[in-house]
């Protein structure tokens, strides 16, 4: 086997190709998602499908696996000049690489020692690129503060979802509820009423399960099915937490979506938010729910927005959209990751809680375990508060979530489980102010 040998920021090599015309670059020295973005002669990807990475496995000529990124140089298209090799903290490690011995090894014969890294929390390992009618390696070190995120941005790559646009009438729901006053606990929309219970000729069963409040419920779109259930009226499409689904009825389609789009799926890779989902459509009754959890339903007016947990979301209709949002401020305080996803458009939601919730007028200043805030809205400032002089950091048995607090301040609402354990995802919150992005008022909040 040949001398491993060493690459200076700014060196080029041959690659060191295999028989078969492909190399393998890993990354070691942190806990790291290693990716390739298939780049032009300009410089650019010519679409999303051109960042390789765990949630976009396969590219032509590129293969992602948990150790390191592949390219065959036969497959890669002609129009690819050169394929970079990324790496970005996944999050169970370090903050940053700054005193992390980050090193690139190309194939076997080549190792790039990236030093002099500092505040970064992704970087452009080497470049795999076209030299005539060869392949040569270059390595590159070039980190970004703002993961891969910013690495995709400044190869083409949008990653914030785009705004939506205002939608032209909203789907078909029952009367929708008055608007809430901001510094006032909103009042319970008067949803309709179960039907009678079905009742069959002959049927020899008598039980207090065939009560009418344990009978369907009537009425289009999302609604509450009891406490802990949803029942969407089909006629179309609507977003589901994937395996929420517990019955249905009717020509249903259930097509896994991931975490919706590739800017939140690029996003999900360092936060660990968003939401799982599956697109749902046909014509039918859907009934679904969450681990037992209270169901809640909001609906959104067009004007304004919701931050939710995005642990906290079971269901929504196709009007809305979402992007995955970060607490400003939250990445030099805290590792956890605070991020939330930040709902706008106009259409309704289901949530989940885990136990009767609190809604918090909020008029003076407010503090909420992170764990514990579900959604909140955008009138408020956010912040994450130290709580180290108070030793929170040393209660036993907490892991995460202790030593920091949600601090909101302004004029609006804050909703509060009873429970610090969600299942599934990280808390967080969004940008105060006008870069949450989102607002408070809504065309009801926690409805029945």
């Amino acid at each position: 086997m040949a001398d491993v040998q060493s690459l200076a920021r700014g060196e080029n090599r041959p690659a060191p190709l295999d028989a078969s015309g492909s190399i393998t670059v890993s990354v070691t020295g942190a806990a790291v998602d290693v990716s390739a973005l298939l780049l032009t002669a300009a410089g650019r990807v010519r679409s999303d499908q051109d960042l390789v990475f765990f949630n976009n496995p396969v590219g032509p000529g590129v293969r992602y696996a948990p150790d390191g990124v592949t390219v065959d140089t036969r497959g890669v298209p002609a129009e690819i000049e050169t394929v970079a090799i990324t790496a970005s903290l996944d999050g169970s490690g370090p903050a940053t690489f700054g005193g992390v011995p980050l090193r690139a090894t190309v194939g076997s014969e080549l190792d790039f020692p990236m030093t002099g890294l500092t505040t970064e929390t992704a970087v452009v390992g080497v470049e795999i690129y076209r030299r005539g009618d060869g392949w040569k390696v270059r390595a590159v070190g070039q980190g970004y503060d703002d993961g891969l995120a910013g690495i995709a941005t400044a190869f083409g790559i949008t990653v914030d979802e785009p705004e939506p646009e205002p939608a032209a009438a909203p789907p078909a729901q029952p009367e929708p509820p008055q608007p809430v006053p901001q510094q006032s606990v909103p009042q319970q929309p008067d949803y309709p009423q179960p039907a009678p219970p079905v009742r069959q000729e002959g049927l020899a069963v008598r039980s207090e399960l065939f009560a009418p409040s344990n009978a369907e419920v009537q009425g289009n779109g999302i609604l509450k099915q009891g406490s802990k259930m949803a029942r969407v009226a089909m006629n179309g499409e609507v977003m589901a937490r994937s395996g929420s689904m517990v019955a249905y009825q009717g020509d249903l389609r259930f097509e896994a979506q991931g975490s919706g789009g590739i800017g939140n799926m690029i996003r999900r890779t360092v936060t660990g938010e968003g939401v799982p989902l599956m697109k749902v459509s046909g014509r039918g009754d859907l009934f679904l729910a969450n681990a037992a959890q209270d169901v809640h339903i909001i609906d959104l007016d067009g004007s304004d927005g919701l931050t939710i947990n995005g642990s906290n979301v079971l269901a929504f209709d196709t009007s809305l959209s979402y992007r995955i949002g970060r607490v400003q401020g939250a990445a030099a305080s805290s590792n956890a990751g605070l991020f939330n996803c930040v709902f706008t458009g106009r259409g309704r939601i289901a949530i989940t809680t885990d136990g009767q919730p609190v809604v918090l007028t909020v008029d003076q200043p407010t503090f909420a375990d992170p764990q514990a805030a579900v959604a909140w809205s955008s009138s408020l400032q956010t912040s994450v508060k130290s709580n180290d002089q108070l030793n929170f950091g040393t209660l036993i048995g907490r892991s995460t979530g202790e030593r920091f607090t949600l601090q909101f301040s302004g004029q609006g609402f804050v909703v509060v489980q009873p429970s610090e354990l969600p299942p599934g995802g990280l808390i967080a919150g969004t940008g105060g102010g006008q870069q949450a992005g989102v607002g408070g008022a809504l065309g009801g909040l926690l409805g029945r």
